[in-house]
Formats: structure tokens, C-alpha cells, sequence
């Protein structure tokens, strides 16, 4: 399953992303975009992280996954359709003068962190 090694790279890159903007506070919530055509699967993902993040940055945190669509552009009949499985023809009318668009996003889009309230130690 590469899901795993997918979230031990997530989990490298929000540690330095969270390194890199010298923000304090712990991550209790990441934004994941995976396309439908990545070739990753959501549930395997979802998994890996319940296996590899205790310990980790990401402990407790919650996971949002948004998944969008990949398109079928036809350049004979101009149809533009989503799809969820690749295919070689338009599904409106047969032509297989197609390009696929999208889907096949993976990325980290958003690290939310734990605001922390600076005011407070002050004694206010």
C-alpha cells in the first residue's frame, strides 16, 4: 500500500511547514485534496494515518479530504463531463478525440493549527 509512505511524507512535510512558519500551537487539522484519478485511495489514506500519525505532528488531529472530479473534454462534440473512471471515449458521443482534465491532484492545501493566546501568559 504506497498510502503509507504517502502519510510518512505528509507527516515530514507539515512538521517542516510548521518548522518553516515558526508557529507554535499543536496541528489539530490538515486539508488534503485527492484527486478521483490519483490513483491514492481516501480509505487507505484515512488508515495510514491512524497508523502512523500517533507520535507524530499529527496526533489527534482531524483529517478533511476533498476529492474532485477528473473531466472529459471533447474536442468533437465539446461536451465537458465529469467522469470516475479513466476512458478513452466521450461518454456523450463515442469520440475518442478527448483530453482529460483534472483529477489527479494530491496536496496538502491547508495545516490548521491550535490558536494559542499569548495575552493570557502576559497575566493580561
Amino acid at each position: 500500500m504506497h498510502e503509507m509512505s504517502i502519510v510518512q511524507a505528509l507527516i515530514e512535510q507539515v512538521e517542516a511547514e510548521v518548522e518553516k512558519a515558526g508557529q507554535g500551537g499543536r496541528v489539530i487539522g490538515l486539508d488534503l485534496v485527492v484527486g478521483r484519478m490519483s490513483g491514492v485511495h481516501v480509505d487507505s489514506i484515512r488508515f495510514a494515518c491512524e497508523i502512523l500519525a500517533p507520535g507524530t505532528i499529527l496526533e489527534g488531529s482531524a483529517l478533511r479530504i476533498s476529492e474532485p472530479a477528473a473531466y472529459s473534454e471533447c474536442r468533437a462534440c465539446g461536451a465537458r463531463l465529469a467522469i470516475d473512471d479513466l476512458t478513452m471515449n466521450c461518454p456523450r458521443c463515442g469520440s475518442g478525440e478527448i483530453v482529460i482534465d483534472g483529477g489527479r491532484e494530491l496536496l496538502l492545501q491547508s495545516i490548521e493549527l491550535e490558536q494559542t493566546d499569548s495575552s493570557a501568559a502576559d497575566g493580561g
